[in-house]
């Protein structure tokens, strides 16, 4: 199902729902704007926010995003186990939940 072609498809929301994706794209640009927190580690969380929805999309373009803002491999490495320690708490601290 990854083919990155398949985002051309956003036009098609752009058409359909024209008020809501202005919006949308108004506010992603907004989240990714340089302020408190770089641009670099924006696009650090974004990737491990994407590594844990598990998302092929957004982890192809906000590594791209991240390497172009200056991200190195050890960035990435660091990003990577950050998601994975998450996503291994949430499912601990929600097997309290069992007892």
């Amino acid at each position: 199902m990854h083919d990155m072609k398949k985002l051309d498809n956003l036009k098609q929301l752009d058409k359909g729902a024209p008020e809501a994706m202005k919006a949308f794209w108004a506010f992603d640009k907004a989240a990714f704007a340089e302020g408190a927190l770089s641009g670099q580690v924006k696009q650090l969380i974004a990737i491990g926010v994407a590594l844990t929805t598990q998302c092929p999309y957004c982890i192809e373009i906000h590594t791209k995003a991240a390497r172009d803002a200056g991200a190195t491999d050890a960035m990435l490495a660091e990003a990577t186990l950050v998601a994975a320690a998450i996503r291994a708490g949430g499912a601990v601290t929600h097997g309290t939940h069992c007892f």
